[in-house]
């Protein structure tokens, strides 16, 4: 159960640093002058490679623990 309740919060603080990463590259973006919608795209680019490299990182800390 403990195991769990880790993943789960493990889990939520790659989200939150995800969310947090990609409205910091909205706004950097907003202020070079982009868009609203420009800057929205740029922050789900952001967001999206965030998720993709804590998996990457996850995969690859898991092939040497294992």
């Amino acid at each position: 159960m403990h195991q769990l309740a880790y993943v789960v919060q493990v889990a939520a603080l790659v989200i939150l640093t995800a969310l947090l990463v990609a409205a910091g590259a909205a706004k950097l973006a907003r202020l070079d002058g982009a868009t609203y919608p420009s800057a929205i795209m740029r922050a789900a680019a952001v967001f999206a490679a965030v998720v993709t490299l804590a998996a990457t990182i996850t995969a690859v800390i898991a092939q040497l623990v294992s």
